[in-house]
């Protein structure tokens, strides 16, 4: 079989946290899946009783309006698994679209020690209700700060620290006075409290703010409404690109400081609007992110989701959990809060004690249809 994955050494990052020598993973059958799409098999009820490899459930989605985000994270996963060639691990993915709590049962049924997934927020209630007594924690790909606590954690890129992050970065760049254009509902409220703690963090003043349905003119109004009242210089707008592009391009003024949210990250038409130049988001590294495209593209056939790195860098966590877990044994929890944290895909990340990821982040500036890089990514913790 062609391994196509490109240039394991540097997507690796063999010098980082993640040490994957002498560790090993395989997927939840025998078989080495070929180049084509692979198709996870029910779990079952048929496992091969194994004292040499770890139980490691994933649960992701595989049909339904997620489905596709689901199986490009299952992909990515066995990515992982044929990457590092090891053979202490195995996983099984289980379909949550037929309800999360059913297949966090089966999973516990077959003997897994740890839960990877799952996808969406809204389900973690209910694949806790089944761990909750037990001593199998669950890492979830979501990015809903309010789910974590004890036993579970969560693994997705969180919009409060790219907002953080470039609220420090603007500070350090002079900025002072802070107005925020936001959606109506749950992010946008997150966005508003992000910037208001991220204030009171680094300095600055909390000036104004609108909110706004998502439609074409409701933004534009709120961002004109905003320009009127003035008295900022900087404004953050939470939203993604289109909706960001229409109210940059009502509230723009000389020198004034926009602010966006990770939701950037990959927008090709933020990258085009002149109506967003100069402005500044901070998101996760990008630069392994195109091999890993290209690895996936040629054993998948599609691209992937973005998304779909958490996979890959859940498995990563999991070998490097692994050195010091003893098979049939409960997962060692605290691995997971080591201060130098992990390297993966998305660069450094570690979990805080309250369960929520701390990543690394860097500060980007739109440029004439591209990026650059205002500020890096820390290297580490």
């Amino acid at each position: 079989m062609k391994r196509a994955f490109v240039n394991r050494r540097n997507l690796m990052v063999a010098a980082g946290a993640v040490l994957l020598s002498g560790c090993s993973i395989i997927p939840k059958t025998a078989e080495t899946p070929g180049a084509g799409r692979p198709t996870p098999e029910p779990s079952a009820t048929t496992l091969p009783d194994d004292e040499q490899r770890h139980r490691i459930a994933l649960l992701v989605p595989l049909s339904g309006s997620n489905g596709e985000v689901g199986q490009s994270i299952a992909n990515a996963t066995t990515m992982a698994i044929l990457d590092t060639n090891a053979d202490n691990l195995r996983i099984t993915t289980y379909d949550t679209s037929g309800g999360a709590r059913a297949a966090a049962r089966e999973a516990l049924a077959d003997g897994n020690r740890l839960i990877l997934g799952p996808l969406l927020g809204s389900n973690v209630a209910s694949v806790r209700a089944e761990t909750e007594g037990t001593a199998v924690p669950i890492i979830s790909f979501s990015n809903d700060t309010s789910i974590a606590g004890p036993g579970v954690f969560v693994m997705g890129h969180i919009p409060e620290q790219s907002i953080a992050r470039s609220v420090e970065y603007a500070r350090s760049r002079g900025a002072r006075d802070f107005a925020i254009l936001a959606p109506d509902g749950d992010y946008g409220n997150r966005a508003e409290a992000a910037l208001r703690n991220a204030l009171t963090e680094y300095g600055g003043r909390y000036v104004t703010g609108e909110r706004y349905a998502r439609t074409n003119t409701s933004v534009v109004s709120a961002a004109g409404r905003l320009k009127q009242r003035g008295g900022f210089d900087s404004i953050l707008i939470a939203d993604g690109g289109s909706n960001s592009i229409r109210g940059a391009s009502a509230v723009k003024t000389d020198g004034l400081q926009i602010i966006g949210t990770e939701r950037w990250s990959g927008d090709s038409d933020v990258l085009r609007s002149s109506a967003l130049r100069g402005a500044i988001f901070s998101a996760v590294i990008d630069s392994r992110y195109g091999g890993f495209v290209t690895s996936y593209e040629e054993r998948f056939g599609a691209q992937p989701y973005r998304v779909a790195t958490l996979g890959y860098d859940a498995v990563l966590l999991t070998l490097r959990a692994a050195r010091d877990w003893r098979v049939g044994r409960e997962f060692p929890v605290n691995v997971l809060y080591q201060a130098g944290g992990f390297d993966g895909m998305d660069g450094p990340f570690r979990f805080q004690r309250n369960g929520v990821v701390e990543r690394a982040m860097e500060v980007r500036e739109v440029a004439n249809g591209d990026v650059t890089i205002a500020s890096p990514a820390p290297t580490g913790f």
